[in-house]
């Protein structure tokens, strides 16, 4: 299904355009096509041709019209075209159809990510997520015209009868394949499941960084966490979620998480697999959405991530307030003139991932959204415990203690997050005297 990365592969990018009713239409389009032809380039393949086709209609059998099809015909013959990306989701049949009158390999975008996916993944969980949605993707692609496809293979034993045709053979292996790596999946989990349950115990914050793909998450995790994260401005650098501890002004310290990369369109393949990914940010404290604030679709860009975090919300993966937990980071103002050209508004912070212009001021926002969402609570905590006085006084505020002679009573202030942790580790030993009201923001 892939296309080898190979630096001779010459290739053309077609996106096939049908929102006339977008008013920045063409700028929308040039972006889309400029994305699309990153996303090529960022597996080898060298785009000899790239093009806009407005589609009046979508062809059943091809997407794009016949005088559209010949002309890009002509374009493969004469420019030694070896592979054709059509930027939209294509039906086995539209596949098909195009090979046969182009004469050479056509891939449609969910394909193309599949591979960029499948040469990023780097660890075992990134692994079997990309060949689950790859199978996920085949088992669509099984009328494609293969000859063997065609044959039939004899009974066997008593049974006789014409057999089954290589093609339910073909559908019978992949779906034996995609039941194994589901269960192995569900292990990933597991584990992943117990890995935060153990972070709960240890306790901090989770601070999740999410946003479009080349958005600079991992330049912004390298700059904060002072870490090593593979970044490139390419996109889809890095797959696989990374955690770091950093430390806030305040001194709280919090672990930041740097997740995959959103893009539009994303194949429903992918959200499906990477859901063990995802549950990363449905478990964090807080959400710095990173945009690209130099990229002429930025807006766009902005609305697709919201739009898979919405996705999310309604699948029940993540809490439907999930939007009161983002911060939005406007990043790469380097680009554009600085800080002050971009402007930052209520709920956002302006920042130079590459510089490290801004970046005090996020550790502030983070710090300043942590204490908003702190609630005050008093503890009786046995004289003999004193691990969990020194949790309190660690990851909390304490504002009063009073000593007696069988234990201390401490009011202490901490987020809802760490309270949960406080009280699912030492519940069994302390005793809580009253809740106070929420911090005065």
């Amino acid at each position: 299904m892939g296309v080898p990365p190979s630096s001779a592969t010459r290739a053309a990018v077609i996106l096939p355009w049908e929102r006339p009713d977008r008013h920045d239409d063409a700028r929308a389009a040039e972006a889309r096509l400029e994305e699309a032809v990153g996303l090529a380039a960022s597996i080898g393949l060298v785009v000899v041709c790239q093009a806009v086709l407005l589609l009046r209609a979508r062809k059943p059998a091809t997407l794009l019209g016949m005088g559209q099809v010949d002309s890009l015909k002509e374009t493969v013959k004469a420019d030694n075209i070896t592979v054709v990306i059509i930027d939209s989701r294509l039906t086995p049949v539209q596949q098909r159809n195009l090979e046969r009158a182009l004469g050479c390999k056509v891939i449609d975008r969910t394909a193309l990510i599949l591979d960029i996916f499948g040469e990023r993944a780097a660890t075992r969980e990134g692994t079997l997520q990309v060949e689950l949605a790859h199978l996920e993707y085949q088992r669509s692609r099984l009328v494609r015209t293969w000859t063997h496809l065609e044959r039939q293979r004899g009974g066997f034993g008593f049974l006789g009868g014409p057999g089954e045709t290589q093609i339910e053979a073909d559908r019978r292996m992949i779906g034996d394949r995609i039941v194994r790596l589901k269960r192995e999946l569900e292990q990933v989990r597991r584990t992943r499941g117990l890995h935060r349950q153990a972070r709960r115990r240890v306790p901090f914050p989770i601070v999740a960084l999410v946003g479009y793909t080349n958005a600079g998450k991992s330049t912004l995790f390298n700059a904060l966490t002072g870490a090593s994260v593979y970044a490139q401005d390419q996109l889809f650098a890095t797959l696989d979620p990374t955690m770091r501890s950093i430390q806030l002004p305040s001194g709280r310290r919090v672990i930041l998480s740097d997740t995959v990369g959103f893009i539009s369109d994303l194949p429903t393949e992918l959200i499906a697999a990477f859901r063990a990914t995802l549950e990363e940010v449905a478990e964090a404290d807080i959400i710095l959405h990173v945009r690209d604030v130099a990229h002429p679709d930025s807006a766009s860009q902005r609305d697709d991530v919201i739009e898979v975090l919405e996705g999310m919300a309604r699948s029940g993966t993540i809490e439907q307030d999930w939007q009161s937990r983002v911060i939005e980071v406007l990043n790469k103002a380097d680009l554009v003139g600085g800080r002050d050209a971009v402007g930052a508004r209520p709920g956002n912070v302006v920042i130079s991932a590459i510089t490290g212009d801004g970046l005090p001021d996020l550790l502030a926002a983070i710090d300043e959204r942590m204490t908003r969402t702190m609630e005050v609570a008093s503890y009786r905590v046995p004289l003999a415990q004193g691990a969990a006085m020194a949790w309190l006084y660690e990851h909390g505020e304490v504002t009063e203690r009073v000593d007696h002679e069988d234990g201390a009573e401490m009011t202490v202030r901490l987020t809802p997050a760490n309270r949960a942790r406080f009280e699912l580790q030492f519940g069994s030993v302390v005793t809580c005297l009253r809740d106070g009201p929420p911090v005065a923001q």
